[in-house]
Formats: C-alpha cells, sequence, structure tokens
C-alpha cells in the first residue's frame, strides 16, 4: 500500500527524474519536457515550482539562454521560486 502513495506522491527528485528522463529518452528541452510532464499527469505548469530542483532550474535557464528566451548574461531570472 505504502508503494502506491509513494508512487502518487509528487517530490522534486522524482520529478527531477522524470524531467532528466524526458529530455534524454524524447528529445525535449527542459520547458517542453516539463509540460509534457504537466499533460500526461494532470499537473497545472504552474504547480511546477515546487518541484523544480535549483539543477532543474539552472538547465531551464540555460535552455531559455540557448532558444533566445531570455538575454544571457544572468541579467534574467526566470520566476520559479
Amino acid at each position: 500500500m505504502s508503494e502506491e502513495i509513494e508512487e502518487l506522491m509528487m517530490t522534486k527528485k522524482r520529478f527531477g527524474m522524470m524531467v532528466e528522463e524526458a529530455v534524454r529518452d524524447l528529445s525535449l528541452s527542459y520547458m517542453d519536457a516539463i509540460l509534457y510532464l504537466c499533460d500526461k499527469y494532470n499537473i497545472d505548469p504552474e504547480d511546477t515550482k515546487k518541484y523544480i530542483s535549483p539543477v532543474i532550474k539552472d538547465k531551464l535557464e540555460a535552455d531559455a539562454i540557448r532558444l533566445n528566451f531570455l538575454a544571457g548574461g544572468g541579467t534574467a531570472e526566470l520566476p520559479l521560486g
């Protein structure tokens, strides 16, 4: 029973592993991987703030800069509390 409950609970670690897996296996950007998981698991994208670890946030920010969504140089910051 505890395995079923654990499977339903989302944690930063679990979400981060799922994002990394989607990026690797589906060749998605970090933003696309997060949105893919939101769609797949019926998670409101706004709710992902609490699941995004600092490591994923840094990779997401690097993707955003690479894709010209953010200016480089570290002056811009993603609004992920």
